[in-house]
């Protein structure tokens, strides 16, 4: 991954991300906010109590996924995702999610809010 790429996938921004779909196998794309917390790139959401969303049990089963940059460059980078639920490690994610979005439920989101944290597929040596 050049330098560019890598500085882009290291922003806080909107991407889109593209899971495989656990029982068609087809990819499944959604809209979704990245963020970066100390060079820890990780997705999470709006707490729901009522269901576990698509993409986390679309990770579970497989989590090879593509994020897919789209504001200052355009690339497609392929990742692994892991499914975070210990409160603990969760904790310090779900706090940085909550100030950018002025939230103040941090208890609720680390009980109901999906997340995950990503990690980039190496480069492919030269």
């Amino acid at each position: 991954m050049d330098n560019d790429v890598s500085e882009a996938l290291h922003r806080s921004q909107i991407i889109d991300l593209t899971t495989t779909g656990r029982r068609s196998g087809l990819p499944r794309r959604i809209e979704i906010f990245l963020h970066n917390e100390d060079g820890v790139l990780f997705i999470t959401g709006m707490p729901r109590r009522d269901r576990t969303r698509d993409w986390i049990h679309n990770i579970t089963a497989d989590p090879n996924v593509i994020v897919h940059l789209k504001h200052g460059i355009e690339a497609d980078v392929p990742a692994t995702a892991r499914v975070i639920t210990d409160p603990q490690e969760a904790r310090p994610l779900i706090e940085a999610a909550a100030r950018r979005w002025r939230r103040d439920d941090i208890e609720e989101m680390i009980a109901y809010s999906p997340l995950i944290v990503l990690t980039p597929a190496p480069s492919p040596a030269v």
